[in-house]
Parts: C-alpha cells; structure tokens; sequence
C-alpha cells in the first residue's frame, strides 16, 4: 500500500470580467478495493455554491456554482489517497472467451453494449487502413493482443502535449502520427471496438517517480480500459505502453472523451483574452515519524 497527495490547480484568466454559469468538477478519485480517498479538500474563487452528486458512470461529480463576476476562475482540488496496487501477472485461463475474436456472454454484452459501439467516422478509411496491420490472429489470447495494440500505439507514435482543450478523432492522431495522451487513448478505445471489445475512456492522474521515459506527468493523464472475460475493467495506458499499473489513479470514465472533462461549464460575457493553466503534482507522502 502506499499513500499519495494529490494537488490539481487549474486557473483560467479572462481579458474582461464574466459571469459563471453552473460548472462540473470531476477531480475525485474512484474509490474501490484498489483505491481509498482518505481525505480531500477543494477550493475555488470566486466564491460560489456545491452540490456533489454521482453520475450515469458512477464518477463522483461536485456542481460548481459562481456567484459572482470575476477575471479570473481558480480551482484547486488537494486530496491525500491510499492506493493497494495488484501488478499484472500471468494467469492460465481456460474460458474459450478470453480468446479473440472476443465473445461476451448475454449477461455482460446487455451492459457493455454501449461500450462496443464506436462512437467516431472513419470518412476515408485511414484508421482502417492502419488496423489491418494491428489485427489480432484467430485464437490469440484478448489479453495478449490488447497488451500487444497498447505497445504499438506507444512505440508507432509521437508523444506531443497539447494544452487546448479537445481531443482529436482517432483517424486525425493515425494521419499525424503524433498526440497526447487523451489522443492515445481514445485511439485505442475506437481501435477496440472496432474489433468488438468493450472499452471506455478514462482519465485520472499519473504518478510517474520510477518510471524512466515516462509521459504524460504534471497535468490530467488519460488511457483506456478495456472489459475481458475472467478479468474485467482492465487499465491500459497506450501513452506510456503500462498496464493494470498502480501509477495509473482513476478519476473518471466514459464512453466518450468529452464526459469525463475535468473541468466543463459556460461563461456569460465577452472574456476577450482568455488563457488555461493547469498543475498536477502527485506525490508519496513522507513517511510517519517513529514514535519516541
């Protein structure tokens, strides 16, 4: 077990004041056998009213209200988090469904349907074209050929940040050959569902001391997981090529990038200028002084 803080900073700057219509705040961790908020603290300028809730995903959401006209929109989430970390390791499993091509039982296919679905065009068959040379052979293991597409998304492109809001269509980031991490990991989502996997998106924090080449760390992380019989949800970060890590920390998921927006909501006026700035740190805490 190890005990993480969490600080996220986001702070947007307008040329003009504006006023706030009401705004989604996804910045507490799912909670779960692997995962354990301890304690969390959020502030905001300006002032303003919350009301937390779940939504359709189970992600936790808090409603943000401003009630007064500024410049400036900050919000700052602090959380302390025990994470229980159970690493990927070899297992024989001897259901014939944990094979590809995928088969889900009736039970799960009635819930997981929604996430089978692909919710992207391919209007000139570029992301086609690139998963033919990615299809998984008749009888491979899911689980191996999903940790193989995880590799060759990492080792294919080009890791570039962006800090503009927006994710691209996943036959944009195979065009270019490059993207963020909200770019791979949608990628992989589309890809797998293309193939009848169930996957969704999900974002969360990285925490990435350890990791040598690692990407994506000092903002919002994104990747993807995947439902595999005998296995269920399993995370897959195709940014950093990693798998059921326990330096991935989910926050949210959701069928499509734009529901699991850290932050979302409207402004009423004309801002002029406006700038985004956002800082994650994530880090173990010190460890507990020795009783005298």
């Amino acid at each position: 077990m190890s005990r993480l803080t969490i600080r996220h900073e986001t702070r947007y700057a307008y040329e003009h004041a504006v006023a706030f219509g009401p705004h989604e705040l996804l910045l507490r961790p799912r909670g779960g056998h692997a995962l354990r908020v301890v304690k969390g603290s959020l502030t905001f300028s300006p002032r303003g009213e919350t009301r937390w809730r779940y939504d359709a995903y189970g992600n936790c959401v808090c409603q943000l209200t401003p009630l007064e006209e500024a410049a400036e929109f900050l919000v700052v989430s602090e959380l302390e988090i025990e994470r229980f970390p159970a690493p990927l390791a070899p297992q024989e499993v001897d259901d014939p469904h944990t094979a590809t091509p995928i088969v889900y039982p009736a039970n799960d296919r009635a819930v997981l349907g929604p996430y089978v679905e692909p919710a992207t065009d391919d209007p000139e068959g570029v992301l086609l074209r690139w998963l033919h040379g990615q299809a998984p052979e008749v009888g491979e293991p899911a689980l191996d050929y999903v940790l193989r597409l995880n590799r060759a998304i990492h080792d294919a492109f080009e890791y570039q940040a962006r800090y503009e809001e927006g994710v691209q269509a996943p036959f944009e980031t195979v065009a270019r050959r490059s993207g963020t991490c909200r770019d791979f990991a949608w990628l992989m989502v589309e890809v797998l569902r293309r193939l009848g996997f169930a996957a969704r998106f999900v974002s969360g924090y990285l925490h990435s001391p350890g990791l040598d080449g690692v990407r994506g760390a000092g903002a919002t992380h994104a990747w993807c997981e995947v439902f595999l019989p005998a296995f269920g949800w399993m995370d897959f970060d195709p940014t950093n090529a990693l798998a059921e890590a326990a330096a991935l920390i989910p926050v949210a998921v959701s069928r499509t990038p734009a529901e699991a927006a850290p932050i979302s909501g409207a402004i009423i006026g004309v801002p002029g200028e406006s700038r985004m700035e956002v800082k994650v740190d994530v880090r173990l805490c010190p460890p507990l002084a020795s009783a005298a």
